[in-house]
């Protein structure tokens, strides 16, 4: 896990000082063990390292096979590539980025697509040709910019800015987005001129210039999946079967998914420094903990996060600490718990605010920053169970799109987004045909709210620590296996994810796999409303919602609601005004 800031076309030694060294310097809580840049004849380079694998020869950029790579993230496979392309006797590093230099000299791009992990990578081959490219479902992030000097890119925002590359104007189709969803859609961000890379995309450059582009798919296509059961063909991964039949019976099923999970979570935990997991009281992270405690010759470590407020159950909210704990005491992990009260909510807003420079007003961001800030200095890397829910249909709102209307069924959508906001969601999440509608909605999740909001938030709020946040659901051979279930072993009985639900039941019965889902909820509610009144008086003087939420006063006078606005009116105050955290917070505030 690591920053990484560059420039395709026009690179000087004047680019490399006054353009990338600003760059990565804005990019340094990234990767906290050192910075390199290098100045190529058509390209400046610059990597932020935060040490995982091959501590001492890993730095980058990296060069093999007369090739250079950076890039931020790991790749899984690294080993297996290496090994079943005879490649271990030309490694001159143990670096997982390494084998890919040596593919890319032996079959070009086609190499890009054997990649198992999460990334954002920049390569230029011994050809000259210059490639940038994303993992299939965004784990990690790259945005990027065209400019009269070339093609600049950099894993946050914030970068762009330090180099004075681009002025800080909101695009406000994307605030509205944010107001509306908690996310921004697509590849749009919420600044002019600036776009994300889309998941699974690889663009071609030369003098600067994008001159091709595609994407791959981290979901197979209907055609290859076999909907409703059958075969599962992936976007490729080297050692990822790309035809897979389905085995018969619900215990040949239960022994392939077991398979599976194991041999994603071992890859996953390859690391030369300490790992552990984020442990709630839901049955994903529950999964991971299981497989990574039988795994592990010593206890894994854990953390949970539970909260503290007044009335909490009333709320709404749902503490997981006892559920958290006797997952723990099973699998006999190393089991720290953190608490999150009021004074906590108001101190890490603004800060977690400032980690997304590419906002999601998702209020779980204010945990996870709690629990990356409790792990930090314990830990490095971190398993979580992100996409549990997207591949093996865990949400309601899956089971409610399944129910006709005269049961209360309804689509799968966003509920009080404005009809543009409604109509742009629609259109981003738009599914190819032939799909169940269950696995409609489970698609729409995978290409809009999961890269950009839940991965985008894992990403910024880990990273502001030096942490790096691994998911291991998240993998090529979780997809094949999960994609092409039929949706009884998806939904079935009131119970989403009833297949990963009968897994847990025997592999880990401590997790009560069966029992009423709580949903995640923080209480902000809770802890906004003693202040309500100051922000109703004071957020109307924040341009941007002025301009944008005319009626924020009184938005903020009634509860519900009243969270996305005020996340956006500091987020606003420090990202497009330049005002500190704490100013910000102060502003809304009155204080």
């Amino acid at each position: 896990m690591c920053g990484i800031a560059g420039q395709l076309g026009g690179a000087t030694d004047a680019v490399a000082g006054d353009v990338i060294g600003p760059m990565i310097g804005a990019l340094t809580h990234r990767g906290p063990d050192g910075v390199r840049t290098e100045a190529l004849a058509h390209a400046t380079l610059a990597h932020a390292r935060l040490s995982i694998i091959d501590l001492d020869g890993g730095w980058q950029p990296l060069h093999a096979a007369g090739g250079t790579v950076i890039g931020n993230g790991e790749i899984y496979n690294y080993v297996e590539l290496a090994r079943d392309h005879g490649l271990e006797t030309s490694l001159a590093t143990g670096s997982d980025f390494e084998p890919l230099l040596h593919l890319y000299a032996r079959e070009g791009a086609e190499a890009l697509t054997r990649l198992r992990g999460m990334y954002a990578l920049c390569l230029i081959g011994p050809d000259a040709r210059a490639f940038l490219a994303r993992d299939p479902f965004g784990i990690k992030p790259l945005y990027l910019m065209e400019h009269a000097g070339g093609l600049a890119f950099a894993s946050e925002p914030r970068a762009f800015f330090a180099a004075g590359l681009m002025q800080r104007v909101l695009d406000d189709g994307a605030a509205r987005e944010l107001i509306d969803l908690n996310y921004t859609l697509r590849e749009r961000t919420a600044f002019q001129g600036l776009r994300r890379l889309a998941p699974g995309e690889v663009i071609e450059v030369r003098d600067g210039r994008i001159v091709s582009s595609h994407r791959r798919a981290a979901l197979p296509s209907p055609l290859r999946a076999g909907v409703g059961g059958g075969r599962a063909a992936p976007a490729r991964a080297d050692d990822t079967p790309t035809s897979n039949p389905l085995p018969a019976g619900e215990r040949g099923l239960l022994a392939r998914l077991d398979a599976v999970l194991e041999d994603s979570v071992r890859v996953h935990q390859r690391s030369d420094v300490p790992y552990g997991l984020f442990l709630s009281g839901g049955i994903d992270s529950a999964a991971i903990a299981t497989l990574m405690a039988r795994l592990s010759a010593r206890p894994v470590t854990a953390f949970t996060c539970g909260f503290d407020a007044p009335g909490l159950q009333a709320g709404g909210a749902a503490d997981e600490r006892a559920q958290a704990e006797r997952v723990a005491r099973a699998l006999n992990l190393d089991w720290r718990e953190t608490s999150f009260g009021e004074e906590d909510f108001w101190r890490i807003l603004p800060q977690a605010a400032w980690a997304l420079d590419d906002p999601t007003a998702d209020y779980a961001t204010l945990p996870t920053y709690k629990l990356a800030e409790a792990a930090r200095g314990t830990l490095t890397v971190v398993l979580t169970g992100e996409g549990g829910d997207e591949l093996f249909g865990g949400y309601g709102r899956y089971r409610r799109a399944l129910r006709p209307r005269w049961l209360g069924g309804r689509p799968a959508e966003p509920r009080g987004a404005s009809p543009e906001v409604l109509a742009a969601w629609r259109d981003a999440a738009c599914p190819p045909r032939g799909l169940t509608p269950l696995q409609e909605a489970q698609w729409a999740d995978v290409v809009t709210w999961l890269p950009n909001d839940l991965l985008l938030k894992l990403d910024r709020c880990l990273m502001a620590h030096g942490l790096e946040g691994r998911t291991p659901f998240l993998d090529p051979a979780v997809a094949a296996f999960a994609w092409p279930l039929p949706d009884r072993l998806k939904v079935r009985g009131g119970y989403g994810k009833w297949i990963l639900r009968k897994w847990l039941e025997r592999a880990c019965p401590a997790a009560r796999p069966w029992a009423k889902k709580q949903g995640f909820t923080v209480p902000v509610e809770t802890w906004i409303a003693p202040r309500a009144g100051d922000l109703a008086a004071n957020l109307p003087k924040v341009e941007s919602v002025r301009r944008l939420v005319p009626e924020a006063a009184q938005r903020m006078a009634q509860p519900g609601g009243r969270w996305p606005l005020l996340f956006f009116a500091v987020w606003s105050l420090i990202h497009l005004d330049g005002a500190s955290p704490d100013d910000a917070l102060r502003t809304v505030l009155g204080g």
